[in-house]
């Protein structure tokens, strides 16, 4: 298990260096388009660059921000139930959460079928930058997030030990 909690970790941490690369790319368009802008010659394609960069950065994150525990959770109940019974509602959120990612992963994979099945080509409007690509961008991010929120979900039933609330990393 901790092999597994181990490539799982560099997989979040590569999901993470991408998001945060995405992340530098944006603020530098952003910033130069508004200098830009206020000397009378914007970015052509900003937004495009904008827009696709901010799949990278929302999902790339995703995985960090579960293996950390920074996702929003009510635990109003949590301190009147026992112990056992917060670490069965710990497990079964993670699953939710990993079922939830993988469905938004299947559900992007069935756009580019259908549009593969159609012969439709999706550009951005000014760049025409291939959107199918950062379709598989978010469907490999998610996954990686549903992995990480699957293998909590696991070592929370099995072991008892959640590592968001640990904070315990491999290395």
């Amino acid at each position: 298990m901790s092999a597994l909690r181990t490539w799982a970790d560099r997989l979040i941490g590569l999901s993470a260096i991408l998001a945060s690369l995405a992340l530098a790319v944006e603020v530098v368009i952003i910033l130069s388009d508004v200098i830009s802008r206020e000397l009378g010659d914007p970015i052509y394609g900003s937004r495009d660059i904008v827009t696709m960069a901010m799949v990278i950065v929302v999902f790339g994150g995703m995985a960090l921000c579960d293996r950390r525990g920074g996702h929003i959770s009510v635990d109003l109940l949590e301190r009147y139930f026992p112990p056992a019974l917060n670490r069965v509602l710990d497990a079964f959120s993670a699953a939710l959460g990993a079922v939830i990612f993988v469905m938004l992963a299947w559900a992007i994979y069935g756009v580019i079928a259908l549009n593969a099945r159609f012969g439709i080509s999706s550009l951005t409007n000014l760049l025409g930058l291939p959107i199918d690509a950062f379709r598989w961008a978010f469907i490999v991010l998610s996954l990686i997030a549903a992995l990480g929120m699957a293998l909590r979900a696991v070592e929370i039933a099995v072991s008892g030990r959640d590592v968001t609330r640990t904070g315990e990393t491999s290395s």
